[in-house]
């Protein structure tokens, strides 16, 4: 059974597994829209290269310039989507920003400006595209989380996991407020990637180097150690592509039949055992205080 092409709005999508969903989506036949800010200058590598892949495989997919830290920046960017395709069926929030390092010498400064790209990033996009796919009645909101939010959860890494387990949450309450409207919501929740996504590489540092430095005795050694440690417990043959897949199949999916969290995650750090538990919990206080309606079909799976 073919699937029916979607017009999809992917933000990051010039690196990790936004770029290989943008492209896995095409290739299954949907209207990709691959979101990146500096597509002029920084970017313009990944641009030829999405237009390469456009004309060889002769698939839909279009960058397209969005700086999701930019309201107006973002509202271009749908502006131009809706003026070529007239309709936005899926949105992918893949967008995201880690930093490694001691929790207490980060500037409050880079703690917000980690929240802004990680959760207030959805928080503009939804505000442009909501109100086009409220007046469709139908659309998807898939959002790409983290596993550390509910499973493996090792240190130097607080603020990412703290901007990553706001955005679940924001997403778990997007999802009954936006039902009623025919719009789906979907978590595709990744586990730690050693390889095939540059989030340690592009890994920000804190700004007070000198209170950093102060931890290197007693936690350098640890601290160093733990990406080849986080590889060490990572299956061979496994693949980042992988996400990307599950994403494809889950955009795919009838409406009503999408699993509200799905699991990506080779290392098996427990996160898909405590969610399991948290989503019927969850499940379950809806339907004793008489809200059960605005759960979606697998809010308790």
């Amino acid at each position: 059974m073919s699937v029916q092409p979607k017009v999809v709005v992917i933000t990051g999508a010039s690196s990790g597994f936004g770029n290989l969903t943008a492209r896995a989506l095409a290739e299954a036949g949907h209207l990709v829209y691959a979101g990146m800010r500096a597509t002029t200058s920084r970017n313009a590598p990944a641009v030829a290269a999405l237009a390469q892949v456009k004309k060889d495989r002769g698939v839909q997919i279009t960058a397209v310039e969005m700086d999701i830290q930019k309201q107006e920046s973002i509202d271009a960017a749908v502006d131009q989507v809706m003026a070529e395709q007239e309709r936005v069926d899926v949105v992918v929030h893949h967008a995201g920003h880690m930093v490694l390092g001691p929790a207490e010498a980060f500037t409050v400064a880079q703690l917000a400006h980690v929240y802004d790209v990680n959760v207030l990033s959805t928080q503009r996009v939804n505000r442009t595209m909501l109100p086009i796919m409220r007046a469709q009645g139908q659309g998807l909101l898939v959002w790409v989380g983290s596993t550390s939010t509910r499973g493996e959860h090792p240190p130097f890494l607080a603020p990412y996991f703290a901007a990553k387990a706001a955005m679940d949450a924001l997403a778990e309450s997007y999802a009954a407020e936006l039902i009623k409207f025919g719009i789906e919501t979907a978590l595709v929740v990744p586990g730690a990637y050693p390889s095939g996504t540059n989030h340690f590489a592009h890994a920000g540092a804190p700004a007070d180097t000198a209170r950093a430095a102060e931890y290197d005795e007693p936690y350098g050694r640890l601290r160093d150690t733990m990406t080849e440690s986080l590889s060490d417990v990572f299956p061979p043959g496994r693949e980042a592509q992988e996400v990307a897949d599950e994403i494809v199949r889950v955009v795919g999916l009838p409406h009503g039949q999408r699993p509200f969290r799905t699991h990506v995650d080779p290392s098996r750090d427990g996160s898909e055992v405590v969610s399991t538990m948290y989503d019927r919990i969850r499940a379950e206080f809806f339907r004793r205080i008489g809200i059960d309606e605005l759960l979606t079909p697998g809010a308790s799976l």
